[in-house]
């Protein structure tokens, strides 16, 4: 499910207009990316687990205090890469995205609707893998242990990932839980590239897995939180869910 949450993070800095790190540092002796990538996954409950979990309805409340907007999220996802996400920002509208496994889309008030080209669709594909999180390694061809470093108060192993087609992203593992803190990668959007940092906070366990239950997003100009009250797993949902709406 944190995936399901990232790629709706993601899409929505796309839609949101524009508004005018720490160093690591390398201990002696550190466990190897495999490792530190194997301990995320039994932290998260076991490969197992997740895999037995085939889609997300997911129900929370998104807030961008800087805007004073807040409002109500739904998400949808489907494995193997399908996602749509709808949020109602009260003083904004309805924003609506989606990937459906070839095409991704948004839609809202400012841009209206439009479909998603080069590297913003290469990255919503990546970040639409259902299965994201024990396919690191696939999805990241390179993976590089650059250090320690500190998420607040918690250690961290920082690994420098690299996929086939976009831009290097730095993850951040708790040295003893294992389990993700923070993200951070550049976008692109309409607005233009935009860097961006994801912090995963209030791990819950659902069905086996556990999965934040609050996402914070900062980026230089603007931040906002996603929370999560509600989560369905393993419910159907149609196709038709994830599909560019027809043009009016």
């Amino acid at each position: 499910m944190k995936r399901t949450l990232m790629i709706t993070t993601l899409c929505v800095i796309s839609t949101l207009p524009a508004f005018g790190q720490g160093t690591p540092q390398k201990p002696d002796a550190m466990p190897s990316v495999d490792q530190i990538l194997d301990k995320y996954v039994q932290a998260l409950g076991g490969k197992a687990a997740i895999e037995k979990v085939t889609s997300n309805v997911i129900k929370g409340t998104f807030d961008l205090p800087a805007m004073g907007m807040s409002g109500p999220l739904e998400i949808y996802a489907k494995a193997p890469n399908k996602n749509a996400t709808i949020i109602n920002l009260a003083g904004f509208g309805v924003v609506q995205f989606g990937f459906n496994g070839t095409i991704g889309w948004s839609q809202d008030p400012q841009s209206g609707l439009r479909e998603m080209t080069g590297t913003e669709l290469a990255d919503t594909k990546r970040d639409s893998d259902f299965y994201r999180d024990i396919k690191l390694k696939q999805l990241f061809p390179k993976m590089t242990l650059t250090g320690k470093d500190k998420v607040g108060d918690r250690d961290v192993y920082v690994i420098e990932a690299t996929p086939a087609d976009g831009k290097p992203e730095k993850m951040y593992f708790d040295t003893q839980t294992g389990l993700l803190l923070r993200l951070d990668n550049d976008r692109e959007s309409p607005q233009g590239a935009a860097h961006v940092e994801t912090y995963f906070e209030d791990y819950k366990e659902t069905g086996g897995v556990k999965t934040p239950f609050t996402i914070r997003i900062v980026r230089p100009d603007i931040s906002f939180t996603i929370k999560t009250a509600e989560v369905k797993q393993n419910v159907p949902i149609d196709d038709a869910k994830f599909n560019k709406p027809a043009t009016q």
